[in-house]
């Protein structure tokens, strides 16, 4: 390593998933996060399980994971390849019957989850995975990329739920925010979880939930 060179760090995560939009939003900044997280995870030698499409933010950070020489597996609903894919596939795509079976997949195959900017599917996803932790199905982390403060209504809503009663104190640490990627995956390498589970993930039923402890390990390369 020459002079001046940054240490590589050397992550806890093999694979990450990152929920993001299929579309690029309508500022500059969205498509600048996308690139930077990309370049991030390439960085730290981690590799990529996305939604699977080809276009919007989905398709820079593919793009981008995949250019730096990391595997990158899309996960994708049949009835969605149309409308996500435009031209070529990036990377490895699963094809799957439909939006839960896609969740399962995803979540098996990684380590951890990030939100990147997007709608309604995005924030429904991370959602899950946040609800996923809570009852106790997974303890991955879960990483919030506030990107210029997209995310804030949601938070000061998830502060508005601790208040009312309706979300345990706890189970506000349940994930991690920051508004960038390199200070996001820092918080998530040292992220423990300490919140209290709703049951332990061996009583499941696997075949209801389409996920489960013995999946939790990511596939072979």
């Amino acid at each position: 390593m020459g002079d001046g060179e940054a240490a590589v760090p050397t992550s806890r995560f093999r694979t990450i998933c990152v929920f993001c939009g299929s579309n690029p939003g309508r500022r500059k900044v969205y498509g600048d996060a996308a690139l930077e997280l990309g370049n991030e995870l390439v960085r730290r030698g981690i590799d990529l399980v996305y939604g699977g499409g080809s276009i919007g933010l989905m398709g820079m950070i593919a793009q981008t994971v995949l250019h730096g020489g990391c595997r990158v597996l899309g996960v994708i609903p049949k009835a969605l390849m149309p409308i996500e894919i435009s031209g070529e596939s990036v990377g490895e795509v699963k094809v799957v019957a439909d939006m839960h079976e896609r969740k399962a997949e995803m979540a098996r195959q990684s380590e951890a989850f990030i939100a990147l900017p997007g709608g309604y599917g995005t924030m429904e996803e991370l959602l899950e995975m946040i609800t996923w932790s809570q009852l106790g199905i997974h303890d991955k982390p879960v990483g919030l990329l506030n990107v210029d403060g997209y995310y804030d209504p949601l938070l000061a809503l998830f502060d508005k739920g601790a208040t009312e009663g309706f979300i345990n104190p706890d189970c506000k640490q349940i994930f991690v925010s920051a508004p960038t990627a390199s200070e996001l995956l820092t918080k998530m390498e040292q992220y423990t979880r300490l919140h209290q589970e709703v049951a332990p993930a061996t009583s499941w039923e696997i075949s209801e939930l389409g996920y489960g402890k013995d999946d939790a390990a990511p596939a072979d390369s």
